[in-house]
């Protein structure tokens, strides 16, 4: 057991490099000036451009400007906001419950709709129960957030007047956002939880069982259902770094705080430090979620273990 798990934090610092080198090499790539856009209507001169780049640090080299980052990165340092001059890791700290507390939600939601629509299709398999249900999973996975978003908005907000369309301050606020997200991991959960449950049910040890005179209910809870939710743990643990990474869509569709907004605005500025320390934040947090679903995978089946 330790022996993987020192090999997965090898990999897992792998990918976090990885994922670093692309992004910082994506955002220089791109086009558009920082400088320029810091100084954007100022009627600033070239001159006065070229000294913000340089202070900066935007003058440097690509190669020094991709050491110093790492360098810094791997002291816990992920620079200053170009704009605020205040240090990406406090604006971060600020941004990020909300964001967590979407994410939560919306994950509580797929993981309550993706049982349920998952267990209801397999105990009704080759039914139109089944199909209904499959089909519903399929909708939450197909329809596009900021469509469905805005559909609730209409639906609940303008037109029922029963929630808040945009903001935070209440739990009122998170509803929609919640089961807007929510319902795009509850399909893949759904789909999961129907095809490991149904090869769980054609196991001899449930003929066994059935055969025994344990009652059906009995049958599924304690013998099918335990053996069934293993690969579904790995998914959601899947589910969980994908929800937090689809914050961004959601945020901007309901005018939610968050690392969601905070990107895409920086994104919009120019303001690098700021977008390398969400996306790598976002990616620690995903590596991490995904080596503890693993451990917790091995534990329930020792099996695997070999």
């Amino acid at each position: 057991m330790l022996t993987y798990v020192i090999r997965r934090l090898a990999i897992a610092l792998a990918v976090l490099w990885g994922v670093a080198t692309i992004v910082f090499l994506l955002l220089h790539v791109l086009p558009g000036d920082p400088a320029e856009t810091i100084l954007a209507g100022s009627g600033a001169s070239q001159a006065e451009i070229n000294q913000t780049r340089q202070q900066l640090g935007l003058d440097d080299p690509l190669p020094i400007q991709y050491g110093r980052y790492l360098w810094n990165t791997l002291r816990g340092d992920l620079g200053r906001s170009f704009f605020s001059n205040r240090p990406v890791t406090l604006t971060i700290a600020e941004q990020l419950p909300a964001t967590l507390q979407l994410a939560a939600a919306a994950l509580l939601v797929a993981v309550v709709v993706g049982f349920s629509l998952g267990i209801l299709a397999a105990l009704r398999a080759d039914t139109w129960i089944d199909q209904m249900a499959m089909g519903v999973a399929v909708l939450g996975v197909s329809v596009p957030v900021f469509w469905s978003g805005l559909l609730l908005i209409w639906i609940f907000s303008v037109s029922l007047n029963w929630l808040p369309a945009t903001g935070a301050d209440s739990w009122r606020h998170l509803v929609m956002p919640a089961i807007v997200l929510g319902l795009v991991g509850a399909g893949p959960i759904a789909r999961m939880t129907r095809a490991s449950l149904l090869n769980a049910l054609r196991a001899d040890y449930i003929t066994m069982a059935q055969a025994k005179g344990l009652s059906q209910t009995l049958v599924i809870s304690r013998h099918a259902l335990r053996n069934a939710v293993i690969p579904v743990i790995t998914l959601i643990g899947l589910q969980a770094g994908f929800l937090l990474g689809g914050t961004v869509i959601t945020e901007a569709v309901f005018a939610r705080p968050g690392l969601g907004r905070l990107v895409v605005d920086a994104i919009l500025w120019k303001d690098l430090p700021i977008v390398q320390g969400v996306v790598l934040l976002i990616a620690a947090t995903y590596v991490v979620i995904n080596l503890l679903v693993d451990l917790v995978t091995l534990t329930l089946d020792p099996r695997l273990r070999r």
